[in-house]
């Protein structure tokens, strides 16, 4: 049974929903954004890579570069090895948006977090913190001993 109650999951949902909502307003959604992402940390990337890592088809990809050039997130450049590809480079404007992404979380958590008394505050996040080296690790090494606590059919009823 999970104690937790996947209250992790909720709010995490939660913050997700606030980006959301305000990277719309930015005129960027959450595929958009992710593209975006992509090209931010691979410079130099062609829609094909783009493609492949993202799992979209070409007519999707051609589009959303065009959008996010349109919008002045990215600029594209010939390239040199393929004259029939591009190479994607994120602009001053999307590096700035990967900033107000992890900035927009952070309000949220400390506005979430402001109510608890600075010692509940603290203890909540000593714990946070040890969840998650033990969820980093499990998934480093695969998973092994959520998946062996796992039968099949338990995770789609």
């Amino acid at each position: 049974m999970d104690a937790s109650k996947r209250q992790i999951t909720k709010i995490a949902r939660e913050v997700s929903k606030l980006t959301l909502h305000t990277m719309r307003e930015e005129g960027i959604g959450t595929a958009e954004f992710d593209f975006i992402h992509l090209v931010r940390n691979n410079p130099g990337i062609t829609q094909a890579e783009i493609r492949e890592k993202l799992k979209i088809d070409k007519g999707a990809a051609a589009r959303r570069a065009a959008s996010l050039e349109a919008k002045g997130f990215l600029t594209r450049e010939k390239n040199p090895q393929d004259g029939r590809s591009q190479l994607l480079y994120a602009t001053e404007k999307a590096e700035k948006l990967r900033n107000s992404k992890a900035g927009i979380e952070a309000v949220f958590y400390e506005w979430l977090l402001a109510e608890l008394p600075e010692d509940e505050r603290t203890y909540f996040c000593q714990v946070l913190n040890t969840l998650y080296e033990r969820s980093k690790r499990e998934s480093r090494n695969g998973f092994p001993n959520v998946t062996s606590k796992l039968q099949v059919g338990d995770t789609l009823e």
